[in-house]
């Protein structure tokens, strides 16, 4: 009986045994195991290597294009890399393309069909357009103007003068009969010019190697359509930021002045040549725009319907369309500069029954009215501030009165 109960108590500490070095086992496999997933963990932690940048050079993939307000005779898309293509309409079915090159980079080789290139920075060019000047000067790239076809005498913009001075930018000749030798000393192989440009000149400027676009601000619907052609110059000169702040600045003018009443003030807006021909501002030109925009209503709403620019009138005829107009807009720098009432009087002596004449309210558009492009929107802000001024205002920034 004795030894039955040893051998079964032997049994039991044999099998106790066995368990404990079991478990001891298992508790060490646990532990390596915790100690490999703790350790793949710490792997998977770790930051992956960045992908390398994609290389657009010599590529055009298309980014994003540019956002427009008004303007409807250009447009500007931006590719990877810094490519950038505008285009600009010069009828339905033909545009000047431009493919800007960023300094540094190659010319795609899926460029477009007859596209000029243009490599930044882009710079030594000839501007024919004072518009056009007064807004490359607006967005900070005077400096890149080496030509221009109008003397220091013609400019009203001082930076633009100095520049000529200082010999930075270079006098050619008239637009008509530009010095092609000039042309060529200096080198330039690029050109804008206003719609004015002959098909001779511009035959001649191909001949010679220069890329010709001709600016069709002009032909903007709204006249802050031509202030927004800054953006365009802003994408050449890689100045976008400043030309949507010139924009901006002018915009701000005319989005307030839509939110103000009506002035129900009429006014007749024309000049009279030294041949005493009148032209009256067609009743679709951005000129009568303006005009209703700074809440004022053109007095010869039903001439040139349809029709920018002028139109050529009868003496007659236009005084029986405005003589009742409360305000007369003159353009001054085309119709003999008169500097008072007189001298205004003497370009037609029916223009005293007017009633603008007898009630004092004959103003003038200041001489550099035509080539201060950038500031359209404080004009029509000028012009309604002369239809809301008292007697005693006699000059604006824009406008002065004929006393």
């Amino acid at each position: 009986m004795k030894l039955r109960f040893l051998s079964l108590l032997l049994a039991i500490l044999t099998l106790t045994a066995a368990l404990s070095a079991c478990g001891e086992k298992n508790e060490a496999g646990d532990a390596a195991a915790n100690v490999q997933a703790d350790a793949g963990t710490n792997n998977d932690e770790q930051p992956a290597e960045a992908p390398a940048e994609e290389n657009y050079d010599g590529k055009l993939v298309l980014d994003h294009s540019m956002e427009l307000k008004y303007a409807k005779f250009f447009s500007v898309d931006y590719y990877k890399g810094g490519y950038k293509i505008a285009k600009v309409q010069n009828t339905p079915d033909d545009y000047s393309v431009m493919l800007i090159v960023p300094e540094g980079m190659s010319v795609p080789e899926d460029a477009p069909e007859n596209a000029i290139i243009l490599k930044q920075p882009v710079k030594n060019i000839l501007v024919s357009s004072t518009p056009v000047t007064s807004l490359i000067n607006a967005v900070g790239a005077l400096d890149a103007i080496s030509l221009t076809t109008y003397d220091v005498d013609s400019w009203y913009i001082d930076d633009v003068k100095n520049a000529l001075t200082d010999n930075r930018l270079t006098y050619i000749g008239d637009y008509k009969t530009p010095d092609y030798e000039k042309i060529v000393a200096q080198g330039t192989t690029f050109a804008f010019f206003s719609t004015m440009l002959t098909d001779d000149v511009r035959d001649q400027l191909t001949t010679l190697g220069v890329d010709v676009v001709l600016d069709q601000s002009s032909q903007e619907d709204h006249p802050l359509g031509r202030v927004e052609w800054a953006k365009l110059y802003g994408a050449i000169f890689n100045k976008e930021e400043a030309a949507e702040e010139v924009f901006n600045t002018q915009d701000k003018y005319v989005e307030d002045l839509l939110k103000a009443e009506k002035t129900g003030k009429s006014v007749a807006m024309f000049y009279i040549t030294s041949k005493g021909v009148l032209y009256a501002r067609n009743a679709d030109d951005y000129m009568a725009k303006m005009l209703e925009i700074a809440g004022g209503e053109y007095a010869l709403s039903d001439v040139g319907v349809g029709e920018t620019g002028t139109a050529k009138m009868e003496l007659e005829a236009f005084y029986d369309k405005a003589k009742d107009a409360d305000y007369i807009i003159y353009i001054w720098s085309m119709g003999g500069k008169p500097e008072t009432m007189d001298a205004f009087l003497e370009r037609a002596a029916i223009l005293s029954d007017m009633k603008a004449v007898q009630d004092g309210n004959v103003w003038c558009t200041t001489p550099d009215y035509f080539q201060i492009q950038n500031t359209i929107g404080s004009m029509i802000n000028d012009i309604h501030l002369m239809l809301t001024a008292d007697e005693s205002t006699d000059r604006l920034t824009y406008l002065f009165k004929l006393k």
